[in-house]
């Protein structure tokens, strides 16, 4: 990815965005902010939420990632609430 993200946006944040993201550590992540301030040159600054398997957020993260190592996600289904069938907001 070479454009920066924005919110609402959903990544994979493995191995290829920063070492402490290989193997079994990667995530998917939505967008909540991208930080302006300054860093090296091609990291970035990230403030979102990890999703789990089914999208439910589980845990709010800023994350420091290589620009040129981040990729889009796989859309989520819609996360229900309590097997109603009711669609959560998502979140943005």
């Amino acid at each position: 990815m070479t454009a920066r993200p924005s919110p609402g946006d959903l990544l994979v944040i493995d191995g290829r965005a920063s070492v402490q993201f290989a193997g079994g550590r990667a995530l998917t992540f939505r967008v909540v902010s991208v930080c302006d301030r300054p860093t090296y040159e091609g990291w970035i600054w990230l403030t979102g939420y990890v999703l789990n398997r089914r999208g439910i957020a589980t845990a709010k993260r800023e994350v420091f990632v290589q620009l040129a190592g981040l990729r889009p996600a796989p859309a989520l289904a819609a996360p229900t609430r309590g097997g109603q069938g009711l669609p959560l907001r998502s979140i943005r």
